[in-house]
């Protein structure tokens, strides 16, 4: 990838270079000196890049279009329809349940169209146990 290229799919994908530098676990001189091109770039960072930039879906024409959102951990349609995990694992009985309501009553010419569902992280609010205090085994 030249100099230019990285460049630009960086600054397209971070804010600054101390997100940059976040993101690849470097320093942020070290983000600099590549983006400077004193240093040659880490060609392990610009698979990252890559991947980050494709949004970590495979580089097919079937896939393009098609993004995952970090944030907000949705899973977002060339259409912009988005999805949350949740409803991607209930995909499957969705769509029997569709396919039968389309044999019995037909099709709905204008379906609505809804958010997605609310996708909390886990261990919110400070729900996680506290580690137990280390001893040294020859103390034990």
């Amino acid at each position: 990838m030249f100099d230019s290229s990285f460049r630009q799919l960086l600054f397209r994908n971070f804010d600054c270079v101390q997100s940059a530098a976040d993101w690849f676990h470097v320093k942020p001189i070290t983000v600099q000196r590549w983006l400077d091109g004193t240093s040659h770039i880490n060609p392990m960072a610009e698979k990252l890049l890559i991947i980050k930039a494709l949004g970590y879906l495979p580089n097919d024409n079937r896939w393009s279009g098609f993004r995952l959102n970090e944030e907000k951990a949705i899973f977002i349609t060339p259409e912009g329809r988005e999805f949350s995990p949740k409803e991607l694992t209930s995909f499957a009985v969705y769509k029997d349940e569709y396919n039968q309501l389309v044999e019995r009553y037909g099709r709905i010419e204008a379906p609505k169209i809804y958010p997605a569902k609310e996708n909390l992280p886990p261990f919110r609010g400070g729900r996680r146990n506290q580690a137990a205090i280390w001893i040294p085994s020859k103390l034990k």
